[in-house]
């Protein structure tokens, strides 16, 4: 398949799920089994990272809009890795 024919198929497995229930589950996963309390992550939000930085549209990292087709293809190979179990680099 040409790259530029290939789609960042990962985001769909996000799409069932709202903002609030994402961040919750971030959290659960990144709080120590140890921590009793409760841990919320904070982090800005898509519109108020375009808000700070207007001339930037540095945002695939967290949104999955990769500039370029390379993009799709990285983050495609990363999930199968990841299910596979395999911890290479999804690029050289």
């Amino acid at each position: 398949l040409e790259k530029e024919k290939i789609i960042n198929a990962v985001k769909r497995i996000y799409e069932p799920f709202t903002l609030e229930e994402l961040n919750k589950k971030i959290s659960q996963m990144l709080t120590p089994d140890d921590v009793l309390c409760p841990v919320e992550i904070i982090y800005q939000t898509i519109e108020g990272l375009h808000d700070a930085i207007p001339d930037h549209k540095g945002d695939w990292y967290f949104t999955g809009n990769y500039p370029t087709p390379g993009g799709n293809k990285v983050v495609n190979q990363a999930f199968i890795n990841y299910i596979e179990g395999n911890n290479s680099r999804a690029y050289s």
